[in-house]
C-alpha cells in the first residue's frame, strides 16, 4: 500500500525550493557515454565572483548535506553542487566506481557550465573525490576544503583497528542502512549527541526509502573502490592551498587520518580540528565549520599555521 505522506519527500520539495530562492537551478548534464549527471548551478553566473563547488558524501543526497553552507556561501560565490554518480539524480551505465571517475564526470559538468578556474569542498566521500579532482586537474584548481575525508587511509588500517569495523563490506553494511535498527547504529557513528535516538522508526524507514534504497549494489562498489591497494607512498602531494576540517571525536574517519593528511601535505595544508563534535559537524556544529571556511576560501591563498576551532 502507498504511502500517504513523505517527511523525507517533503523535505526535499523545501530544500529544491530553497536552493531556487538562493540564485540556483536544477540542471542535467548528458556526458555521452552513459553517464548523466544532475547539478545545482546558478542561475545567473556573476563574473566578479569565484567559482566554488561542493562535493557531497555517503548519505543523502547533495541538498540535505550543502543547503546551509549554500545559504552562506552563495553571496560570495558562484556555486555549483552536483550529485555524485549514484546518488541523488546522477548515474552511469558504464563500469567504473573509482573517485578518479568521478571526479574526471564532476570536471566535465564544469566545463559544460564553462568553468574553467575553481575552489572544491569535499565532504566524508566526498573530500574522496575533491582531493582526486585537484590532484588530476590541478591547474584549474586555486583551493581545496577536505573535510573528515580519509584520504591518507590505507588497506591495512582496516586490519590493524584504526576503524571501528574491519572490512569495507562492514562499512558498507553501517553506510548503507536498510532497516530503523541500521540507520539508528548509523547516526551513533555519525554524531555525538545521536539524534535517532529520538526519531520515531517510521520517520526513519521513511529516509531510507527515499535516500537508501536506490543503487545499493553500485555504492557498495564505490566504497570497495575506495580502499582497494590502497598506500600513502601512492597518494599525490596536491599543492594548492588547503583546509582540513576534522570532529575531533569521528568514528568513521578517526582523528589520526587528518593529522596524517596535515602532515602528507605539510605547510601548504591547514588543520582546523572542531571539539565536541563527531563526523557530522557540518550538522552539530555548522557555525564552527562555516566561520573558517568562509575565512580560508574568501582569504587570500596563503595558509595559516594548524588551529583548533572551539
Amino acid at each position: 500500500m502507498p504511502k500517504c505522506f513523505s517527511f523525507t519527500a517533503t523535505q526535499n520539495r523545501c530544500l529544491k525550493s530553497t536552493f531556487s530562492s538562493r540564485g540556483l537551478r536544477s540542471t542535467f548534464t548528458d556526458l555521452k557515454d552513459g553517464t548523466i549527471m544532475h547539478c545545482w548551478v546558478p542561475k545567473s553566473k556573476k563574473p566578479t565572483r569565484p567559482d566554488l563547488v561542493l562535493i557531497h558524501g555517503f548519505g543523502a543526497n547533495s541538498m540535505w548535506q550543502w543547503s546551509e553552507t549554500v545559504r552562506i556561501l552563495s553571496r560570495h560565490f558562484n556555486v555549483y553542487v552536483p550529485d555524485l554518480l549514484f546518488f541523488g539524480d546522477s548515474y552511469t551505465t558504464r563500469p567504473e566506481r573509482t573517485v578518479s571517475f568521478q571526479a574526471q564526470c564532476v570536471k566535465r559538468v564544469m566545463e559544460a557550465n564553462s568553468v574553467t578556474k575553481m575552489s572544491v569542498v569535499g565532504l566524508s566521500y566526498g573530500g574522496f573525490v575533491a582531493y582526486d579532482f585537484a590532484a588530476q586537474f590541478g591547474d584549474c584548481v586555486e583551493k581545496v576544503v577536505i573535510c573528515c575525508a580519509g584520504v591518507c587511509l590505507e588497506e591495512k588500517d582496516l586490519k590493524e583497528g584504526l576503524f571501528a569495523v574491519s572490512s569495507v563490506e562492514d562499512a558498507a553494511n553501517i553506510l548503507l542502512p536498510q532497516t530503523a535498527e541500521q540507520m539508528r547504529e548509523l547516526m551513533g557513528y555519525t554524531f555525538v549527541k545521536a539524534p535517532a535516538k529520538v526519531l520515531p522508526s517510521c520517520l526513519l524507514t521513511d529516509f531510507i526509502d527515499e535516500m537508501f534504497t536506490q543503487y545499493v549494489e553500485e555504492k557498495k562498489e564505490l566504497l570497495l573502490a575506495i580502499a582497494k591497494d590502497r598506500k600513502l607512498s601512492d597518494l599525490p602531494k596536491i599543492t594548492q592551498p588547503t583546509l582540513i576540517v576534522w570532529g575531533d571525536q569521528d568514528k568513521i574517519f578517526p582523528l589520526e587520518l587528518g593529522h596524517r593528511l596535515k602532515r602528507h601535505l605539510g605547510e601548504n595544508a591547514q588543520m582546523v580540528v572542531i571539539k565536541n563534535t563527531g563526523h557530522g559537524f557540518l550538522y552539530e556544529k555548522p557555525k564552527d565549520f562555516h566561520k573558517p571556511l568562509k575565512a580560508f576560501l574568501l582569504g587570500t591563498t596563503k595558509t595559516a599555521p594548524p588551529q583548533d576551532q572551539t
